[in-house]
């Protein structure tokens, strides 16, 4: 395992962290089986965590609090998130900074996140959501300082709604927060463009999330893949989305090396960026940890392949 600089924190945290809304509540989870993986992931080097209060409700933070519990003499970073106060995902620009993240419901979800995981502070905390509108309001932003200072977060930071990484730039800017975490993988490679140079200058961590797109870039769906009712991917992969991101898929196999796979060189392509401080994949299963974490030992793609990789470069946008 290989590590980096996170931001201006200076954490050395695992390049390949671990995504745990998979099992707060997909279908499929157990946690007998989450609890291994995370523990395998720990033995392997893994240190960085992320999960999130709506990520069942605070189960995916119990678990968190477990495996921290379970490893007393591991320094293990631990970041949640703040729900929006009206629980609409994602942020539309007619939501007021009132209606999602007043000081006082910032406050009271950190501790019921504190509660769920079992543990006397987190790492990081970050909101959920986030419109750039908000930056100049220091009613979030004093909420936060004032929770580092009595010691119930280390850090904070934003996580930025899918397919806007635009909308964090004048957060960044602001000198407020100390990370961000948006969607980056071969297909959304929007976050070059600003966000990333901004980061980079204001020596603001980024997390990547969603490096497979939900399970594309791991490419074993075919265009026949369904899921449960209820499960996120069956709305993420309704029937008109599907053929046209298999497609997209498709394209990509040629470019896989011979001694390589699918999502190795997708996590590589992630880590090819310099501002990138850690991925967050979503792992379940043992070997699934076991084959993310291997790519961190294989370093960066060749310049060449990267330049053919930015080819397959995809701008979707937010449906109704």
């Amino acid at each position: 395992m290989q590590y980096r600089r996170f931001g201006r924190t200076n954490w050395q945290v695992s390049d390949i962290g671990y995504g745990m809304w998979g099992m707060g509540g997909w279908t499929g989870s157990d946690d007998e089986e989450s609890l291994l993986s995370l523990q395998r992931s720990v033995d392997l080097g893994c240190n960085f965590f992320d999960t999130a209060f709506v990520y069942g409700t605070g189960h995916s933070e119990n678990l968190l609090g477990q495996l921290v519990r379970a490893n007393p003499d591991k320094k293990l970073y631990t970041a949640t998130k703040v729900p929006p106060k009206n629980m609409q995902y994602p942020t539309l620009p007619e939501y007021s900074l009132n209606e999602c993240y007043p000081p006082e419901h910032i406050e009271e979800f950190l501790h019921k996140s504190l509660g769920n995981a079992g543990i006397e502070s987190f790492d990081l905390l970050q909101l959920h959501t986030w419109n750039d509108d908000w930056t100049n309001d220091n009613g979030w932003s004093d909420m936060l300082d004032s929770l580092k200072r009595q010691g119930l977060i280390g850090a904070c930071g934003i996580s930025i709604n899918r397919w806007e990484p635009w909308n964090g730039v004048k957060a960044v800017r602001s000198g407020k927060i100390d990370s961000v975490q948006v969607v980056y993988n071969i297909f959304d490679q929007n976050p070059e463009d600003e966000l990333f140079p901004a980061c980079e200058e204001m020596d603001v961590a980024v997390i990547a999330r969603v490096p497979f797109d939900e399970g594309s870039l791991t490419g074993t769906m075919t265009k026949d893949t369904t899921f449960p009712e209820g499960d996120f991917r069956n709305v993420y992969f309704a029937a008109e989305k599907l053929g046209p991101i298999i497609d997209h898929v498709q394209a990509l196999r040629p470019l896989v090396p011979d001694d390589s796979t699918m999502p190795e060189m997708t996590l590589r392509f992630i880590l090819s960026h310099p501002a990138v401080s850690t991925i967050i994949p979503g792992m379940r299963k043992t070997n699934h940890v076991e084959s993310n974490i291997s790519a961190s030992d294989l370093g960066p793609l060749s310049d060449d392949l990267i330049e053919r990789l930015r080819q397959h470069r995809w701008v979707r946008k937010q449906a109704p």
